[in-house]
């Protein structure tokens, strides 16, 4: 049983679309810019993927054109999850929306969260403490956003107190503490207008019963109604993502292999921390066909 994991913003680095050379991978991107009414592969590089807006897109086109790019060489996922935007392109991955659905509220989402904090804003990953502990650390305008693991909590919020937060969590014995590569301050109250605007588009959009479970990031709860997955998607951005416990709810369904979309390993080493049982495979920069031979080993091995 085969989970694909979509990751999200932060995953980025300049150059991964130009590397998907698989033609159906290249048949997606082509497909993205004609949706968007734009070329999409120009927006691979250091300087334009600086905005929210160029990354989320371009994470969204690389999860999308991979996983098509695997079912062409015979592999299918049995579930999938994504975090953050990453689950636009799980939710595509599932059925449960139109790839230009999924393209066309991604950039909505992306332009939103970009016009409501330009500048000042942000997110920090705390690792060594727990999420008890960091949340003893907040003050004003600092949340909790992504919980990646038991002890690796993101807090989003301003620069400011992003570094009070910081020095705070080092004194106390965190690890590290280290800016993502991100200049908004995501999954938290701060974005609660923005997940308002984004409901409402997405209730005018078409959602389907997914054919494969789709796990959700608010609640890391299968999902598998149309409704429900839409509700997910428009306001995951103001919620935190309990990522930990969905790779657990991965692991109940019976999931043996996790492989994480490009450009990430992030998820895939979280999961090895969490449930050193499954079987991960990090595509990267792998050829899709590199890819689909690993993924078969790692199945044939278990």
């Amino acid at each position: 049983m085969i989970a694909y994991l979509f990751p999200g913003q932060g995953a980025q680095r300049a150059g991964f679309l130009h590397a998907l050379d698989h033609p159906e991978a290249v048949a997606a991107i082509s497909e993205a810019s004609d949706i968007l009414k734009q070329d999409i592969l120009a927006l691979d590089n250091e300087e334009t993927l600086r905005s929210t807006v160029a990354v989320q897109i371009t994470l969204v086109v690389a999860g999308v054109a991979t996983a098509r790019a695997l079912s062409k060489e015979g592999i299918e996922a049995d579930a999938v999850a994504g975090l953050s935007v990453g689950a636009y392109g799980a939710a595509v991955a599932s059925g449960a929306i139109a790839f230009a659905d999924a393209l066309n509220l991604v950039q909505l989402r992306a332009q939103l969260m970009e016009a409501a904090y330009p500048s000042g804003y942000g997110m920090l990953a705390i690792v060594g403490l727990s999420e008890q502990q960091v949340g003893r650390l907040l003050g004003d305008d600092a949340y909790l956003g992504n919980l990646n693991a038991p002890r690796q909590i993101v807090v989003a919020g301003s620069d400011t107190s992003l570094a009070r937060v910081r020095q705070r969590a080092l004194e106390q014995g965190a690890r590290k503490a280290e800016r993502l590569a991100m200049n908004v301050p995501s999954h938290c109250i701060l974005l609660d207008k923005a997940a308002q605007e984004l409901s409402r588009a997405a209730s005018e959009i078409t959602f389907n019963k997914p054919r494969i479970p789709y796990i959700g990031n608010r609640g890391a709860r299968v999902l598998r109604e149309a409704d429900a997955i839409r509700e997910d998607l428009a306001t995951n951005l103001r919620y935190p993502v309990r990522w930990h416990e969905s790779t657990i709810a991965l692991s109940e369904l019976g999931m043996r292999v996790l492989v994480e979309m490009p450009p990430g390993r992030t998820l895939t080493l979280l999961a090895s921390e969490a449930l050193p049982e499954m079987a991960t495979v990090a595509l990267e920069s792998m050829p899709i066909t590199s890819a689909a031979s690993r993924i078969r080993a790692r199945l044939a091995a278990l």
